[in-house]
């Protein structure tokens, strides 16, 4: 994930140097004719990866990130730096951006040196891949539609567009460009960005109009974070009637309440290698991003005005897990600091 972003003035950065598959049909990560050159706005553990894979597709790449030693990487290996958002905007056919939080992504969009300033665009297309509140994807959405285009086309781009594509997979997946993009926003606009998330990636999914690939990474992500309550909660009590974490997990693996925190990221250290239970809980997905993803599902449901009580008891743990001192361990560290699980022996 970025560092905390906020948009730098030109004078201080001086000092800085599921694929939506129909029947056959098949897709391939070659460069767009339409988007040659892409902006990218985020350089951190996320964005980095997936900026340095588009490069590696072929890409024209221009960066930008309030890190100077994450630009000069990037300026080393003949990737164009840019001081401002607005810098990249006038550089770039599409621009993407991977930031921490929603108010990152709104200053980042129209703040002062922000990629829309002037309302008159040379890109046709934004893409956000950051993790936020789908009301925040839907603003941004229309004020980027309000805006017009520097030069017009013979293409089917009459004004810009914007699309939210939020990824799953973690920094491995984005190291390895086997990220899952949910996306949402007009379906021509995804189609034509494809190529772009499948330099960066092995799955797309269109979740429908503006906001829907935020909404769908928030459901996500607030699956996940109940389902590690509960196969944590479960092998704590297991433990303590006597069970095994090894003989529980086998259990489940083979029964109905078989999942991916069983299978495939168990949190007990000891049961699995090459997790960060077998790691003291380092990497991986830190407490503090679940926390506030399980935040943003919160406000979502209150907004909507829908009852979801687990989303608040899972809300009050992270939050308490966080307030303990494990904010930058695994979210997954619940087992042993919430519900003082032991270690498999």
């Amino acid at each position: 994930m970025a560092v905390l972003y906020r948009v730098r003035s030109i004078h201080h950065l001086s000092k800085c140097i599921s694929t939506k598959i129909l029947p056959g049909r098949f897709y391939s990560a070659q460069v767009s004719s339409q988007f040659e050159t892409v902006g990218f706005i985020g350089l951190g553990n996320m964005g980095s990866r997936m900026a340095n894979n588009l490069i590696k597709a072929g890409y024209r790449v221009a960066v930008h990130d309030i890190n100077c030693n994450a630009m000069k990487k990037f300026s080393d290996i003949g990737a164009a730096t840019k001081e401002t958002p607005t810098e990249v905007a006038e550089a770039s056919d599409v621009v993407i951006t991977m930031l921490p939080t929603s108010s990152h992504v709104y200053d980042v969009y129209t703040g002062p040196n922000g990629l829309l300033y002037g309302g008159n665009l040379r890109p046709r297309l934004f893409i956000d891949s950051s993790t936020i509140d789908p009301q925040t994807s839907r603003k941004l959405s229309t004020i980027v539609s309000n805006c017009t285009l520097k030069e017009q086309k013979e293409d089917h781009w009459k004004k810009p567009a914007l699309l939210d594509a939020p990824v799953s997979g973690g920094v491995l997946a984005a190291e390895a460009g086997t990220l899952t993009f949910m996306v949402g926003g007009s379906e021509e606009a995804y189609m034509a960005a494809e190529p772009l998330f499948l330099s960066m990636g092995k799955n797309t999914v269109y979740c429908g109009g503006a906001g829907n690939g935020s909404a769908a990474k928030i459901c996500n992500n607030l699956a996940l974070a109940i389902s590690m309550l509960g196969v944590s909660e479960s092998l704590a009590l297991g433990q303590s009637l006597g069970i095994s974490a090894s003989t529980l997990t086998k259990v489940f693996n083979s029964s109905s309440a078989r999942c991916w925190s069983s299978d495939s990221y168990n949190p007990v250290p000891g049961v699995m290698e090459g997790v960060p239970s077998s790691r003291n809980y380092d990497g991986g997905f830190a407490s503090k991003l679940m926390a506030k993803d399980v935040n943003i599902a919160a406000t979502s449901a209150k907004e909507v005005g829908l009852r979801c009580p687990l989303t608040s008891q899972a809300q009050e743990i992270y939050t308490e897990l966080c307030e303990d001192g494990h904010e930058t361990k695994d979210f997954s560290c619940v087992f042993r600091h919430y519900y003082s699980g032991k270690n498999e022996i």
